[in-house]
Protein backbone atom coordinates (compact mmCIF):
# COMPACT_ATOMS: atom_id res chain seq x y z
CA UNK A 1 0.00 0.00 0.00
CA UNK A 2 3.19 2.48 1.05
CA UNK A 3 4.57 1.19 -2.03
CA UNK A 4 2.02 2.14 -4.32
CA UNK A 5 1.33 5.53 -2.92
CA UNK A 6 4.45 6.81 -3.39
CA UNK A 7 5.55 5.36 -6.51
CA UNK A 8 1.95 7.74 -7.15
CA UNK A 9 3.72 10.67 -5.77
CA UNK A 10 6.77 10.23 -7.57
CA UNK A 11 5.25 9.83 -10.77
CA UNK A 12 2.85 13.02 -9.94
CA UNK A 13 6.44 14.48 -9.29
CA UNK A 14 8.17 13.48 -12.15
CA UNK A 15 5.48 14.55 -14.32
CA UNK A 16 5.80 18.12 -12.69
CA UNK A 17 9.55 17.97 -13.21
CA UNK A 18 9.00 17.64 -17.32
CA UNK A 19 6.47 20.31 -17.46
CA UNK A 20 8.85 22.47 -16.04
CA UNK A 21 11.81 21.60 -18.33
CA UNK A 22 9.60 22.12 -21.38
CA UNK A 23 8.93 25.66 -19.78
CA UNK A 24 12.33 26.10 -19.40
CA UNK A 25 13.18 25.24 -23.00
CA UNK A 26 10.28 27.13 -24.28
CA UNK A 27 11.55 30.38 -22.52
CA UNK A 28 15.00 30.04 -23.37
CA UNK A 29 14.48 29.76 -26.69
CA UNK A 30 12.52 32.58 -27.21
CA UNK A 31 15.54 34.37 -25.33
CA UNK A 32 18.34 36.72 -27.98
CA UNK A 33 21.52 35.01 -26.93
CA UNK A 34 19.56 31.71 -26.60
CA UNK A 35 22.29 30.96 -29.63
CA UNK A 36 25.17 31.97 -28.08
CA UNK A 37 25.16 30.48 -25.06
CA UNK A 38 23.69 27.05 -26.65
CA UNK A 39 26.99 26.92 -28.22
CA UNK A 40 28.93 27.02 -25.35
CA UNK A 41 31.09 23.90 -25.12
CA UNK A 42 29.16 21.36 -22.91
CA UNK A 43 26.46 23.58 -22.00
CA UNK A 44 23.91 21.39 -23.23
CA UNK A 45 20.12 21.82 -22.16
CA UNK A 46 19.76 21.85 -19.10
CA UNK A 47 23.31 24.38 -18.74
CA UNK A 48 22.69 26.47 -21.64
CA UNK A 49 19.65 28.34 -19.42
CA UNK A 50 21.69 28.16 -16.03
CA UNK A 51 24.49 30.32 -17.72
CA UNK A 52 22.05 32.55 -19.69
CA UNK A 53 20.82 33.23 -16.28
CA UNK A 54 23.95 33.44 -14.35
CA UNK A 55 25.13 35.60 -17.06
CA UNK A 56 21.83 38.14 -16.91
CA UNK A 57 20.94 40.32 -19.38
CA UNK A 58 22.25 43.19 -17.93
CA UNK A 59 25.83 42.32 -18.16
CA UNK A 60 27.14 45.89 -17.22
CA UNK A 61 26.41 45.05 -13.47
CA UNK A 62 29.61 43.85 -13.70
CA UNK A 63 32.33 46.05 -15.42
CA UNK A 64 34.93 43.06 -15.12
CA UNK A 65 35.42 39.22 -15.13
CA UNK A 66 36.95 39.86 -11.40
CA UNK A 67 33.74 41.15 -10.18
CA UNK A 68 31.21 38.55 -11.69
CA UNK A 69 34.21 36.10 -10.37
CA UNK A 70 34.02 37.85 -6.83
CA UNK A 71 29.85 37.31 -6.89
CA UNK A 72 29.65 33.34 -7.78
CA UNK A 73 32.39 32.31 -5.39
CA UNK A 74 34.96 30.88 -8.27
CA UNK A 75 37.52 33.85 -7.82
CA UNK A 76 40.21 31.91 -4.90
CA UNK A 77 40.78 33.34 -1.47
CA UNK A 78 43.93 33.94 -0.05
CA UNK A 79 44.17 34.37 3.67
CA UNK A 80 47.58 34.64 5.20
CA UNK A 81 49.00 34.29 8.69
CA UNK A 82 52.17 35.01 10.22
CA UNK A 83 54.40 32.71 7.01
CA UNK A 84 51.17 30.41 6.10
CA UNK A 85 48.91 31.38 3.57
CA UNK A 86 46.33 29.19 1.89
CA UNK A 87 43.89 28.88 -0.74
CA UNK A 88 40.28 28.36 -0.70
CA UNK A 89 36.94 29.00 -2.39
CA UNK A 90 34.97 31.81 -1.30
CA UNK A 91 31.96 29.82 0.87
CA UNK A 92 29.53 33.33 1.25
CA UNK A 93 28.01 33.05 -2.10
CA UNK A 94 24.98 32.26 -4.61
CA UNK A 95 25.69 28.52 -4.08
CA UNK A 96 23.58 27.85 -7.06
CA UNK A 97 25.35 30.17 -9.36
CA UNK A 98 29.12 28.79 -8.60
CA UNK A 99 28.11 24.79 -8.76
CA UNK A 100 26.72 25.80 -12.20
CA UNK A 101 30.11 27.73 -13.15
CA UNK A 102 31.70 24.47 -11.86
CA UNK A 103 29.35 22.04 -13.61
CA UNK A 104 30.11 23.76 -16.89
CA UNK A 105 33.54 23.78 -16.56
CA UNK A 106 33.76 19.60 -15.86
CA UNK A 107 31.21 19.32 -19.00
CA UNK A 108 33.53 21.23 -21.05
CA UNK A 109 36.44 18.86 -20.68
CA UNK A 110 34.25 16.19 -22.73
CA UNK A 111 33.65 18.95 -25.64
CA UNK A 112 36.75 21.16 -25.95
CA UNK A 113 40.49 20.36 -26.34
CA UNK A 114 41.52 23.52 -24.61
CA UNK A 115 39.23 22.83 -21.58
CA UNK A 116 40.78 19.31 -21.30
CA UNK A 117 44.70 20.11 -21.65
CA UNK A 118 44.01 22.81 -19.01
CA UNK A 119 42.31 20.57 -16.41
CA UNK A 120 45.31 18.27 -17.01
CA UNK A 121 48.12 21.01 -16.53
CA UNK A 122 46.15 21.68 -13.33
CA UNK A 123 46.12 18.03 -12.39
CA UNK A 124 50.09 17.86 -13.23
CA UNK A 125 50.50 20.80 -10.76
CA UNK A 126 49.46 18.66 -8.02
CA UNK A 127 45.79 20.67 -8.02
CA UNK A 128 43.12 18.40 -6.91
CA UNK A 129 39.77 17.49 -8.78
CA UNK A 130 37.71 20.48 -7.16
CA UNK A 131 40.69 22.72 -7.40
CA UNK A 132 41.09 22.20 -11.19
CA UNK A 133 37.09 22.45 -11.79
CA UNK A 134 37.58 26.13 -10.27
CA UNK A 135 40.49 27.06 -11.97
CA UNK A 136 38.78 26.02 -15.08
CA UNK A 137 35.58 27.79 -14.31
CA UNK A 138 38.28 30.48 -13.71
CA UNK A 139 39.47 30.74 -16.99
CA UNK A 140 35.94 30.10 -18.41
CA UNK A 141 34.34 33.52 -16.93
CA UNK A 142 37.11 35.58 -17.70
CA UNK A 143 37.23 34.18 -21.66
CA UNK A 144 33.25 34.30 -21.75
CA UNK A 145 32.92 37.72 -19.62
CA UNK A 146 34.49 39.59 -22.54
CA UNK A 147 32.66 37.79 -25.08
CA UNK A 148 29.57 38.34 -23.66
CA UNK A 149 30.05 41.99 -23.07
CA UNK A 150 30.34 42.45 -27.03
CA UNK A 151 26.54 41.18 -27.33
Amino acid sequence: MIGKALALQLRTLLLRIEQLNQTIEQLFAQMPDADLFAALPGAGEHLAPRLLLAFGEERSRFTTAQGLLQYAGIAPVTERSGKKNWVHWRWSCPIFLQQTFVEWANQSRHHCAWAQAYYRMQRAKGNSHPAAMRSLAFKWIKKSKSKFAET
